[in-house]
């Protein structure tokens, strides 16, 4: 059974073609919103974080939203192993109460990110010379700016008629932060023209910016003014960056994205709509690795998981079955590294098939 499927944009397969699959093809990484979907690409990062980039002297650009930058967060750290495996074990095994309110998952959360970060991992996130991490936010506008339900609510649905229409009128509700890593210069070009503004990450605002990330309207509290940025409340980047529709600059390398679906859904509210899809101009140097269906397949409940879990499991029955899924997610990691030693691996690439 093959458990890992690549797909690559024109570019970037006519690059792997030429040159074969190796570390030094990438100047960008992109890790998606999903929550615990993640941790079916935990054996991924397991190889790719602490193996794929070892040695590595040129910057590469980590770019997430949500659980992706709460993955790259542990990127950046000098032991980025260890970091990864404490997000994982951490975020596996946390139960909240029967009827939790948006307070105790926000605590919970704030919990979670100070024992992943540890007493340096915020220093050396800040310091570290080659991985530059970038946390995509939404800042919001309106009722969604404030903690009462029935007004965020109210803001979603507004949000997502817009959205319907046109996705660039997410821009009247959300605007793109990305808190980066100083001096990084990333460069985000977005086919709707949608804006993107960048603040550098400090010892000040790392924690606030990264907790902001991953701040789900109506399920966790937003971050209210997180120092360095304009006042306002933060949410979860994923809002408008769910699993992007986004080119980088200025370094011309390729884009390595291990993504738990085969296909990319612009922002949040694009999920239903089938309709909505990325630009090829967004994906034309992208690789991504993706696990097979038949691995899927083979997981308890054949299924990755997801934050319903919370809500349809009890937590003696769903520990174990993430914690399953964070095992078997090892195969996928050694199924890459075995990638890189072969030399016809364009031959086992598909083309990326859901841009317009």
């Amino acid at each position: 059974m093959s458990v890992l499927e690549l797909y690559a944009g024109p570019a970037a397969y006519r690059q792997i073609q030429d040159e074969g699959l190796h570390a030094d093809l990438f100047d960008y990484m992109l890790g998606a919103s999903g929550g615990p979907k993640w941790f079916v690409l935990a054996g991924l990062d397991r190889v790719i974080f602490p193996q794929l980039f070892s040695g590595r002297d040129r910057p590469i650009h980590a770019i997430g939203s949500s659980a992706g930058a709460f993955r790259f967060a542990c990127f950046a750290q000098n032991d980025s192993l260890s970091a990864i495996n404490r997000l994982a074990e951490r975020y596996s095994q946390t139960v909240y109460s029967t009827k939790p309110d948006a307070r105790e998952i926000s605590q919970k959360g704030w919990k979670l990110l100070d024992y992943v970060l540890g007493e340096t991992g915020a220093n050396e996130i800040l310091a570290n010379p080659v991985v530059k991490a970038h946390f995509i936010v939404a800042r919001c506008r309106g009722w969604l700016a404030r903690e009462s339900k029935p007004l965020q609510m109210s803001g979603l649905l507004a949000s997502a008629g817009a959205n319907l229409l046109r996705r660039r009128w997410l821009s009247g509700f959300y605007q793109r932060y990305s808190f980066g890593a100083p001096g990084s210069e990333l460069h985000i070009q977005d086919p709707q023209g949608m804006a993107s503004y960048q603040v550098p990450l400090s010892h000040a605002n790392l924690k606030a910016a990264l907790m902001a990330s991953g701040s789900i309207p109506l399920i966790l509290e937003g971050v209210q003014d997180i120092p360095g940025a304009p006042p306002g409340m933060y949410r979860d980047g994923g809002i408008i960056d769910y699993h992007f529709d986004l080119s980088f600059g200025p370094k011309p390398g390729l884009v390595l994205y291990p993504h738990f679906n085969r296909r990319a859904v612009p922002g949040w509210f694009d999920k239903s709509l089938s309709y909505r899809r990325p630009a090829c101009s967004s994906y034309d140097k992208v690789l991504m690795v993706v696990p097979s269906a038949e691995f899927i397949a083979s997981l308890p409940f054949g299924k990755i998981p997801d934050r319903k879990d919370f809500e349809q499991m009890s937590a003696e029955q769903r520990i174990p079955y993430w914690q399953k899924v964070l095992s078997e997610s090892d195969r996928l990691g050694e199924a890459f590294a075995q990638l890189l030693s072969k030399r016809d691996i364009a031959s086992q690439i598909r083309p990326i098939g859901f841009t317009r």
